[in-house]
Formats: structure tokens, C-alpha cells, sequence
């Protein structure tokens, strides 16, 4: 443990020189700052657990943390259904889904009544020892108190006050981390002259900081006119670990609001060869900063930064998604015109009536994605699947034998997708439904239930093996290896229903291709029940033809975006697009 003592700080006063309510009395003209235990990486999260957030996205904060006190309208007792409009990965359809959920019991937490009514006024000593004595029980009063007020991003001046007493009361002592939340505070509100004092102080006394202070600094410093001093507290942390992107993307930021184009594409290609995913913030910075700039080499950059959101399926927020279009659209002699539209069922663009990239892999992908599965997931996935080499064998051994399959089905998830009815009356409805189309179908299951129960009927399971093969595996057995195994074992066409969103499967897979190949065969191949209709009619969720990738043609863009305030799980995609089109 490494402990600093530092007194005899004159600056610092300057810090708090209008507040009136600064007097320290006799032998305080000056604060001693105390550092221990944050120099070392490893305890870094214990300390500090406040994040940096950029006054812009205060709304969306405030509406998570709302929707997560209070009960959400519609949440209790909702009855609605899916529409049949949404793809089972499409944006939102989650969240619509757990709220069909009319089972679960606590739809919401119950009220959180803030019980502690912060000062909206500097206090001064005696003030702030009642508002202590209020407060008994409080382990550290003086920490929690300024982590209320960095949670609630409270005045300057109220937090100068509690600094100011926290040093009369401990012979003008003051903790690291009161220092670092009040920095927070003067980030947050950007106060940059106090950001800068409060730097000098930290760079006259500390050789190094901890993580969360070199973050805090470089959001702050880049808006001033010393910002390249925030390079230099980037290449202070590179002696120690790398810089995370929130890190580079300040930097960047700084260098594009004060005009140095290349060193903002050098930070960014630095970042990239860290393998760090840059902020979506970041790449949208380039877009603004490009507006009305006939540059070449600078939109030959833009474009690149478009292919890297397609390679790695990232998606634009709608406010990026604003800034491509400006950009486009601002490109002297380029005449691009841009809209915001969805995409039809049939692949078409509602704008401009291109037709989007297939969803189906080409057959190189589907060999290459094929092999993938089978070494990694079937053979090599044992922490995904409960079964024993011998059952797995006899399972390959019984695909062998079998003719190609058309859909294969997970019989015990497929049955319990109606609660209230019996399992194996489920089970028979679908299965019936589907042999009428004369497809060859593979039933998967447990042998318990073949087994008579009052939710498994002997005599409808049997109805379900004379219309299709069944392999039933031991009851301790998972189901999804064999599905995956099944579906790939019978080639490009065949289908799989299941409810189960397989995100342990893809994490099994080791590189960002496979996934990203994964992921497009499942949306590709993947059906879903949504509905059961008067006489038993079963209806699936229609599998889009479509890609959901950010894609050109030259004369043409197509940008799937997030919506704002719209909740999105990562295994979904976007709904809405960017289409993008040169004028002729």
C-alpha cells in the first residue's frame, strides 16, 4: 500500500476563493490530500463506482433509473400478443415478450422514496454538522454524501462547502476520492477553469493516478485551451495498461474540436489496433466534423468507418444515423439524398425499392459455419450441454440413417409454449399442422415424456411418432446440441423451431465471424410460435429475407439504426433504416 501526505497546497484555496463559506479557521490556510491504495490497477472499481456521463445522455439516464423504481404502465396484467409484423430478433420484440409474461409476480420494484433532501446552498460548518447528526449511522458520512451529490450532479458550490468543513474537521485534511467526485462534478457541469485547478493540484503532487482520475481529466482538459495536455495523461496511463475507448474517444474529441484532423484518424487507428470497439459517439464526431468538407482522403475514411459497422454489426443510434445523412447530403457535387424507412417483408426498401442482401449464407459460408459448429459447439462445447459421448453417437448414428430433415423441432420447449394447455396436446398440434405440408420432421425430446403424466398422454405421443421421427435423449440431457446438429447435418434449407435464443452457443464460437455467421444463419432458419388460433391453428413468426447489415451498392447505402429510448437486447437488430441514394 502506497500512502501520500501532502500539505502546504496554496493553490487550492484559489479553488473555493468566492465562496464565502471557505473559513477553516486558524491553522487550515491549506488542505493536506490523502492518497492510498489507488496508484495499483487491481482495485480500481472499488473505489470509484461513478461513471462519467456526458450531459447529453442525462435524459435516457434519468428514464432508465424512473423505469427501473417505478411500475411501468401496461406492465400488469398485459395480454398482448407479439405482433406478427416483428421478427423474432427484431428491436424490442424481448421486451414485448416478457411482457405477455402475465405469470411473473413482481412486475415491477416497489417505489424508492429518496430519503435525504440535499442542500441546494452551501452550507457552512455548523450547518453541515446537523446535517451529519441527521444522518447517524452512516459509516463514512462524508463519501456518501458527495456520491449523492456526484448522483444527483449538485452545485459546485454546495460541494466546495462540504470539502471546506471535511478540512476544518481533519486538521485540513481532505480524502482522494472527496477530491476526485467534486472533479466529477466540475466535469459534468463544465466548470473548466475548476477542472484546471484541480488538475494542477493533482499534477504538482501525484506521479500517478488512478484510472477513474486520468478519465476524469482528459473529459475535462479537452475542452480548454490546453487540451493537448490531455495527451499527455494518455500516454501516462499507456505505462501502465492500455487506455480504455472512452479514453481515446476524449482525446479524439479534442483533437477534431480544435482542428487537428490527423492526429484524430492517428488516435483512432491506434484504438483500433488495441482491438478496442470505438464509441459509436467517436465515429459519429468524424461524420459532423466532415459537413461541407470536399476532402477525398477524409470521405474515403467516413466510408471505411461505415464498412467497419457493417464487419462488426454495429448499429448507429438515431442521432448518428442523423449525421450520416447530414454528411452525405453536404458533400459538395455528391447529391446524395437521404431518407428514414423500414424494410418490407420481401427484402424491398420502402424508399427506394432496392432489394436488401439476402439472409441466406452462400454455400462457402454455410460449409465453413457447418464445420465451425460441429468442432466447437457439438464436439468441443461440453460447458454448454449435458449429455454423454456414447448418446451423442447414437444420435449422429440415428441422423445418419434418417433422410434429410425439413424442420427439426425441440419437442419440450415447443410444448410448453402454451401454458395452460397440455404438453403433448401442444406438441401434436404443431407437429400435425407441419406433416400435412409433407415435410420431413425430426422431433426432439426427453424420455420422460413418454412417460403417462397428466400433462403427457401416451396416446398423443404416440400420434406424434407416426408423423415424425423422434429421438428422445435422457432426461439429464440438454436438447440444443443435437438440434444444431440436426439442422446443419441436413443442409441450407432445413429450419429448427425453438424459443431458445442459443446466445450460449455463439459464445462458444471463438472468433467474430463465426458468430456473425451464427447469428445470420439462426435469423435465417429459426421459427417461432406466436399464436394459437380457434381450432387449434398454430402461427409462426415469419423468418426475414433479409440481412440486417449495414450495406452499399456504390450509387447506394442502406444503414439499419437504433432507435432512440427503444430497448434492444444484443441478440436483436434494428428495425428502422437510413437509405441513402446518389441523385442521377
Amino acid at each position: 500500500m502506497m500512502t501520500f501526505c501532502f500539505t502546504g497546497i496554496r493553490s487550492l484555496p484559489k479553488l473555493w476563493k468566492s465562496n464565502p463559506y471557505l473559513s477553516v479557521g486558524p491553522g487550515h490556510s491549506y488542505f493536506s490530500l490523502f492518497l492510498k491504495d489507488y496508484c495499483g490497477i487491481r482495485n480500481q472499481q472499488q473505489w470509484f463506482s461513478l461513471k462519467a456521463v456526458s450531459p447529453q445522455n442525462t435524459k435516457a439516464v434519468n428514464l432508465l433509473i424512473a423505469k427501473a423504481r417505478y411500475l411501468r404502465k401496461g406492465d400488469e396484467g398485459s395480454n398482448n400478443q407479439v405482433s406478427s409484423d416483428s421478427h423474432l430478433f427484431a428491436a424490442g420484440a424481448a421486451k414485448k415478450r416478457s411482457q405477455m409474461n402475465t405469470h411473473r409476480e413482481d412486475h415491477a420494484l416497489p417505489p424508492v422514496r429518496n430519503t435525504i433532501q440535499l442542500p441546494t446552498r452551501p452550507l457552512n460548518s455548523e450547518e453541515w454538522d446537523k446535517f451529519k447528526e441527521d444522518f447517524k449511522g452512516k459509516a463514512n458520512f462524508e463519501s456518501w454524501i458527495i456520491s449523492q451529490m456526484a448522483d444527483c450532479h449538485s452545485s459546485i458550490d454546495v460541494a466546495k462547502s462540504l470539502l471546506a468543513w471535511v478540512a476544518a474537521k481533519n486538521n485540513g485534511i481532505v480524502g482522494y476520492d472527496l477530491l476526485v467526485k467534486y472533479l466529477y462534478l466540475c466535469v459534468f457541469h463544465k466548470h473548466i477553469s475548476e477542472v484546471i485547478d484541480v488538475y494542477e493540484i493533482m499534477k504538482a503532487r501525484y506521479k500517478r493516478l488512478e484510472p477513474g482520475g486520468y478519465t476524469l481529466l482528459i473529459q475535462g482538459l479537452i475542452h480548454s485551451d490546453r487540451w493537448k495536455e490531455a495527451l499527455l495523461l494518455l500516454e501516462d496511463i499507456k505505462k501502465v495498461m492500455i487506455p480504455s475507448k472512452k479514453n481515446y474517444n476524449d482525446c479524439i474529441e479534442g483533437a477534431l474540436l480544435h482542428q487537428d484532423v490527423n492526429l484524430a484518424w492517428n488516435l483512432y487507428q491506434e484504438l483500433l489496433g488495441h482491438n478496442l470497439i470505438p464509441m459509436l459517439k467517436t465515429l459519429k464526431a468524424f461524420f459532423d466534423f466532415g459537413k461541407n468538407i470536399k476532402d477525398d482522403q477524409y470521405s474515403n475514411k467516413l466510408l471505411d468507418i461505415l464498412l467497419y459497422l457493417r464487419n462488426n454489426h454495429l448499429y448507429p443510434g438515431e442521432s448518428f444515423a442523423h449525421s450520416i445523412k447530414t454528411w452525405f447530403e453536404s458533400v459538395p457535387g455528391e447529391q446524395w439524398k437521404g431518407q428514414f424507412t423500414t424494410i418490407q417483408g420481401s427484402g424491398q426498401c420502402s424508399g427506394c425499392g432496392k432489394t436488401i442482401e439476402s439472409i441466406h449464407l452462400s454455400p462457402e459460408e454455410y460449409e465453413f459455419l457447418k464445420e465451425k459448429i460441429m468442432r466447437d459447439v457439438i464436439d468441443g462445447g461440453d460447458q454448454y450441454k449435458k449429455t454423454t459421448p456414447q448418446e451423442l453417437e447414437r444420435f449422429q448414428n440415428f441422423v445418419k440413417c434418417c433422410p434429410p430433415f425439413d424442420i427439426v423441432i425441440d419437442g419440450l420447449n415447443v410444448a410448453k409454449t402454451f401454458p395452460k394447455a397440455r404438453e403433448s396436446q401442444v406438441l401434436l398440434h404443431v407437429v400435425s399442422q407441419l406433416a400435412k405440408q409433407n415435410l420431413q420432421l425430426l422431433v426432439l425430446g426427453r424420455k420422460h415424456m413418454l412417460t403417462q403424466h397428466s400433462r403427457w398422454r401416451k396416446d398423443e405421443m404416440k400420434k406424434v411418432q407416426k408423423q415424425a421421427s423422434c429421438f428422445f435423449a435422457d432426461n439429464i440431457s440438454a436438447d440444443d446440441p443435437f438440434l444444431l446438429y440436426a439442422t446443419l447435418h441436413s443442409g441450407n434449407h432445413c429450419k429448427f423451431i425453438t424459443k431458445d435464443l442459443m446466445r450460449d452457443h455463439k459464445a462458444c464460437l471463438h472468433d467474430a465471424k463465426t458468430q456473425r455467421l451464427f447469428f445470420k444463419w439462426q435469423q435465417g432458419h429459426q421459427l417461432a410460435i406466436i399464436n394459437r388460433l380457434p381450432g387449434s391453428k398454430i402461427t409462426f413468426q415469419r423468418i426475414p429475407s433479409y440481412d440486417t447489415v449495414v450495406q452499399t451498392t456504390g450509387d447506394s447505402w442502406h444503414i439499419p439504426y437504433d432507435e432512440d429510448l427503444l430497448e434492444r437486447y444484443s441478440y436483436e437488430v434494428p428495425t428502422k433504416w437510413l437509405c441513402l441514394h446518389r441523385k442521377t
